[in-house]
């Protein structure tokens, strides 16, 4: 089916209490990998590319990548831009084909953050895409923007900024971080919950990878309706690689490695997207 906007997509989520699982895709490999996943699941799906991504290969190649792919699909695809970098940038992706768009203001003051959510929702809302932000910093380092502590969110300043923004989604901080951690997470669930008492739209979970089945799970209780998923794809893709070239050396063909990096990504994929809950609830019936 064609692309579909995030829109519906989390709505449903945050009624049905799970969460859509948001799987960030560096090439056409990994493109495959998350829809077939999807598709095995009837799940409904997000794919995302990152700035750094996009900056690589283009939005142009991502948007027909994705798209073409989403069209022989029997699930809903969703294509967003994740931690977009600036408004120009969402403006781009949009024009490209994005489906969903987001703007990360969350290293900028809380006034500062709130003006760029809030011109990215003006320009976007008028042609019916939705607008993802972020309030607080999630640790770690995505592409060239790194956190050099968590700042979690806090609930009466999350009220404001969706009800004074007008975004569609919010990802919130709540001890999570980008990468890999390097000891163990303390996430703050006390404070998610609050958040889902006085915020509306859908809430998103970044920074999950490493994150215990159990955790996500209890997140999405509290009120995550997409949960966003990057670091441990790209680790399964190039792990993959590198076993079949340590069990055959000889390997040259770059198609032999995208096989075993697609299997690896589809296993990982199914196994969060059953975390999630979102398997099962897509209308597969073509």
């Amino acid at each position: 089916m064609p692309l579909v906007t995030s829109k519906q997509m989390l709505l449903d989520a945050q009624k049905g209490g799970y969460a859509v699982g948001a799987f960030n895709a560096e090439n056409m490999e990994m493109v495959k990998a998350i829809i077939a996943a999807a598709e095995e699941l009837c799940a409904p799906v997000m794919i995302q590319t990152t700035p750094s991504t996009v900056k690589y290969g283009g939005l142009d190649m991502y948007a027909a990548m994705v798209a073409a792919e989403a069209k022989k699909a029997k699930v809903p695809v969703c294509l967003h831009l994740d931690h977009g970098s600036s408004f120009e940038l969402a403006v781009q992706a949009i024009k490209a084909g994005y489906t969903s768009v987001m703007i990360d203001g969350s290293h900028e003051e809380f006034e500062e953050n709130i003006a760029v959510t809030g011109r990215v929702v003006q320009a976007a809302h008028p042609v019916e895409i939705p607008v993802e932000a972020e309030l607080g910093k999630v640790g770690g380092k995505e592409d060239d923007l790194e956190a050099e502590a968590d700042t979690n969110t806090d609930p009466a300043q999350a009220e404001e900024f969706a009800r004074r923004t007008g975004v569609d989604s919010l990802a919130v901080a709540i001890g999570t971080a980008h990468g890999f951690y390097v000891g163990t997470p303390v996430l703050d669930k006390e404070r998610l919950s609050q958040i889902r008492q006085v915020v509306d739209v859908p809430l998103v979970l970044h920074g999950a990878s490493g994150l215990t089945d159990e955790d996500v799970k209890d997140c999405v209780k509290r009120g995550i309706c997409k949960v966003n998923f990057a670091t441990e794809l790209r680790a399964a893709y190039t792990d993959a690689g590198k076993k079949l070239l340590a069990e055959k050396p000889e390997t040259f063909d770059p198609k032999a490695l995208g096989k075993v990096g697609m299997a690896a990504v589809k296993e990982k994929v199914m196994e969060r997207m059953k975390v999630c809950g979102c398997d099962g609830k897509a209308d597969c019936r073509g």
